[in-house]
């Protein structure tokens, strides 16, 4: 057998593998709510980025312009002890006003946006049409030949529409990365 053969036949692992010891790594939805100032993303992901943590999704924007704080939505993976080791290094920067584990949280929401492009002809568009009326995504633009959805809601509701999308002429997708908040009358 070759190397690249063996490589192939490797099974695949994470860059940032776990221990058997430290336990299962989980992913983990982080909200940090921010004053919101020049660098604070920056430091934030850069100490993500020396500690040798991933980042599968970052949203950031600006939620309350009268006290000038943003939020900052992280999905990351890892075992309880590293995500508490997160927690714990972001909560001493010092622009960060909270750390939210939105995992943790029982009464949390949590929702992601996409735009699909799909390329496609005759059947094709109808059958797509058909799908995101399924998923009720909106048509956002239109010509003879493609179309724009968006559709919104769990990770794994988006990606079970793209994964539809693909035979249909799929061509194009962005994404938002995950967006949170609490349920009910209280607030973060």
């Amino acid at each position: 057998m070759s190397a690249s053969q063996s490589q192939q036949a490797a099974p695949s692992q994470s860059v940032y593998p776990v221990s058997p010891d430290q336990g299962v790594a989980a992913e983990s939805i982080i909200a940090v709510i921010v004053d919101n100032e020049p660098g604070v993303l920056s430091r934030v992901v850069g100490l993500f980025s020396a500690r040798g943590y991933n980042i599968e999704s970052l949203t950031v924007a600006e939620t309350d312009v009268e006290k000038h704080t943003s939020r900052i939505t992280i999905v990351t993976r890892g075992t309880t002890a590293k995500i508490d080791q997160i927690k714990a290094q972001l909560g001493r920067l010092v622009p960060v006003r909270r750390v939210i584990d939105v995992t943790a949280e029982t009464d949390a929401l949590e929702r992601e946006l996409a735009l699909v492009k799909v390329l496609n002809e005759s059947d094709h568009r109808v059958e797509s049409l058909r799908v995101a009326d399924i998923f009720r995504a909106r048509v956002i633009d239109t010509t003879r030949s493609s179309f724009v959805f968006e559709v919104t809601g769990s990770r794994e509701k988006i990606t079970a529409f793209i994964d539809l999308m693909k035979p249909l002429g799929l061509k194009e997708v962005s994404r938002t990365g995950v967006l949170s908040i609490r349920r009910g009358a209280e607030s973060d």
